[in-house]
């Protein structure tokens, strides 16, 4: 079947709600994907940070094989080892990245960043004291389009419309602790923040801000949530971003490339909010089921096995520097940490540059209108960024207009 095929079925199918993508993918293996037409592409994007180990990858496939050949869903009316082992794992590596105690540390398993941050905003509720009814997110922050995380979401666009939400939330900006300070009083409950705003534009706050997010939540008694859906597992280098700020959230939320392409989302509570729960306060039928919990024992296997921390961090800044050499007027900043890159344009022009790096056997994603957002699996080469980087040139003369020869 061919892509304009699939494009037509697509549209009388499937709700318009992502309108009907260009590109219909059928295959892929490692880095690369190809399309119902057989055209190839570098996958720089991986499915939104989720493919962490890229496409078909024999650690990943072998534990999903076997887990599913063996017992692929038991609800949570039941224990299973994939679950308890992946709960252990998790913990041990925040423990692992502190410099200081964590007391308690235990999770909640959900299908997706959305259900993480729904169970996280339960979890704070639960657990705060009396007259503690407020939450304190931030402008352009996303935490997913769940009704409780769309009301923490400070995007006017598409929180608005499906208002009002129950929930008073107070929304400051990311990165501003004189505000974040006015607005966490004793009647927060919780403060809702990413260490790097993805859906923005990979927009990180100055050094310092977590620490400074942690003093205030420690001064006022309000919960310090870290949404890590998409800065998580190492992307930036680190098992988690907040690592490298030296502080530990109350609440951590884990998602995207945590089950390297299965949907599984984690809520983690540490110190008093590891047992805030009761019986009875929260479930999910699929989350964490087996098959989920072993992709994603094998992603964090790999990671670890093969340096894919340092890999990131190295790549990650060979991708940064080579789009700053290219000297493109069209770019003006590349941001992000790892290999989680927003590259800055001077007009937006990021659809088009979408559109263009397709057309050269790229994928990319225009995350905001002047943002282009890069996200390639983890087991990227330095061969396979210096592809990207030596047909960008080409790539962005074609989105302004000026095609240069090849």
């Amino acid at each position: 079947m061919t892509s304009h095929e699939l494009r037509e079925r697509f549209e009388t199918a499937l709700m318009p709600t992502y309108g009907t993508p260009p590109i219909a993918l059928s295959h892929g293996e490692g880095r690369r994907v190809w399309d119902a037409d057989g055209r190839g592409y570098l996958d720089l994007l991986a499915g939104i940070a989720v493919s962490t180990l890229g496409h078909g990858h024999p650690a990943l496939v072998r534990a999903v094989s076997e887990q599913a050949a063996t017992l692929a869903h038991t609800s949570n009316l039941y224990v299973h080892e994939p679950g308890v082992r992946l709960a252990e794992r998790l913990t041990s590596l925040v423990r692992a990245g502190a410099t200081g105690p964590t007391g308690d540390i235990r999770v909640f398993f959900a299908n997706s960043g959305s259900e993480a941050n729904e169970a996280a905003l339960k979890l704070v509720k639960r657990a705060a004291g009396p007259g503690r009814t407020t939450i304190v997110s931030t402008d352009d922050g996303f935490h997913g389009r769940t009704s409780g995380a769309l009301a923490l979401t400070g995007k006017p666009a598409i929180r608005d419309p499906f208002g009002p939400f129950g929930l008073d939330v107070r929304f400051v900006a990311h990165g501003d602790t004189a505000a974040l300070r006015d607005a966490v009083d004793d009647t927060c409950a919780a403060v809702f923040v990413e260490p790097v705003q993805g859906e923005a534009g990979i927009r990180p706050a100055a050094p310092g801000y977590l620490a400074e997010v942690r003093e205030i939540c420690d001064n006022t008694g309000a919960a310090f949530v870290l949404d890590e859906i998409q800065s998580g597992v190492g992307r930036t280098g680190h098992w988690f971003a907040h690592q490298a700020e030296g502080i530990l959230p109350d609440v951590l939320t884990l998602a995207k490339g945590l089950g390297g392409g299965l949907p599984l989302g984690a809520c983690l509570g540490l110190g008093p909010y590891a047992s805030a729960f009761a019986k009875g306060d929260h479930g999910s039928t699929f989350g964490g089921n087996p098959v989920s919990c072993a992709a994603s024992l094998a992603v964090l296997d790999t990671i670890e096995v093969e340096g894919l921390l340092d890999a990131a961090a190295e790549l990650g800044d060979l991708l940064a520097g080579e789009i700053a050499a290219v000297g493109h007027p069209l770019v003006t900043e590349v941001r992000g940490a790892g290999l989680w890159r927003g590259v800055q344009l001077s007009s937006p022009a990021a659809a088009a540059v979408q559109s263009s790096a397709a057309e050269h056997g790229f994928l990319v994603n225009a995350v905001a209108p002047d943002v282009v957002r890069l996200a390639p699996p983890l087991t990227i080469t330095r061969e396979e960024v210096r592809e990207f980087t030596g047909a960008l040139p080409r790539i962005l003369d074609r989105a302004a207009g000026e095609e240069r020869p090849a």
